[in-house]
């Protein structure tokens, strides 16, 4: 997360989200992935912005996700959403996801979702996920309304 300074007389700093990065977690930190997040650690500071890294979220991939995955990798830049909050002055990361309609639903719900472009081996994993998981719905059949049956057009 990076705060800037800015000069505004309503808002003296913004937070987003600069990247995300692959993590190896220790041994120790396999069962309790998500509390490792908590103990964020800053990463450089001056005058005008700072930069904190939050380690230890979890991406974990599911089924009924794998529409939202298939759009995110459809377009050119698959991005990684982080959505997060202010907590006493500060920006603390929430929840990361790679599916476009969780990102959607969240923003939906007034959470700050920020996204930022997927590293690269997590594009190829999520490509194989979505090979394997996803099967897009069938196309169904139009059919007209009654209101349209007898209409000039299908008189001829």
């Amino acid at each position: 997360m990076q705060r800037t300074r800015i000069e505004n007389r309503w808002q003296l700093e913004k937070w987003e989200v600069q990247r995300v990065e692959p993590d190896t977690p220790d041994a120790n930190d396999a069962n309790d992935a998500n509390t490792a997040a908590a103990a964020a650690c800053i990463i450089y500071q001056d005058r005008s912005r700072a930069q904190w890294l939050h380690p230890g979220f979890l991406l974990s991939l599911r089924r009924d996700e794998a529409e939202g995955y298939f759009l995110n990798l459809s377009t050119a830049q698959p991005f990684a959403f982080v959505m997060w909050r202010e907590d006493e002055g500060a920006a603390v990361p929430r929840a990361v996801t790679a599916s476009y309609n969780e990102a959607a639903r969240m923003l939906d719900a007034g959470e700050n979702v920020d996204g930022v472009p997927m590293p690269r081996e997590w594009v190829d994993w999520l490509s194989g996920f979505v090979a394997e998981h996803y099967k897009p719905e069938p196309k169904k059949r139009r059919i007209r309304p009654p209101s349209f049956k007898g209409a000039w057009r299908d008189e001829r």
